[in-house]
């Protein structure tokens, strides 16, 4: 198993909020023993000269071999966190999006890989039902979430 720390950067996300009714799709964060954590959206770092649209597009397109297109505006948090007690920072930008392969709404369990190759597992979450224990991350999503509009 990969163990993975935040660098020490602030670092500038993308994440697509991609949504089944009231659920999100969202990556299991597991801890350094294997254990779900909490939920994240699918999404990742903007590359120096990339977009964030550039961005959010070639990120669902490594993970899930699909493009985006955007749905709603953008939301911009500061996310100031600990994983293993490593600190991390990072400007997330969200957005509403729709998934070009419509079959992977239909798909309960999406499996896919990193590009350093560590196996990832998405899932249909509803935000404010996430199994017992488990946080919806990155810190300040739940927050930019409410109230839910109608999706």
């Amino acid at each position: 198993m990969t163990t993975w720390r935040p660098p020490q950067q602030i670092r500038v996300k993308v994440i697509g909020l991609a949504w089944r009714g009231d659920a999100l799709l969202a990556v299991e964060v597991l801890d350094d023993g294997g254990r779900i954590k909490g939920v994240r959206p699918l999404g990742g770092s903007v590359a120096f000269g990339e977009t964030r649209e550039q961005a959010l597009d070639r990120e669902f397109r490594e993970e899930l071999g699909c493009g985006v297109t955007m749905t709603g505006p953008w939301t911009v948090f500061e996310n100031i966190y600990r994983h293993e007690g490593a600190l991390g920072h990072e400007i997330v930008f969200a957005a509403d999006i729709r998934l070009h392969d419509a079959a992977l709404y239909d798909r309960d369990v999406i499996r896919f890989s990193e590009d350093d190759g560590t196996a990832c597992t998405a899932r249909w979450f509803r935000p404010t039902a996430l199994p017992d224990g488990a946080a919806l991350f990155p810190d300040g999503l739940a927050a930019a979430l409410e109230p839910l509009p109608d999706r």
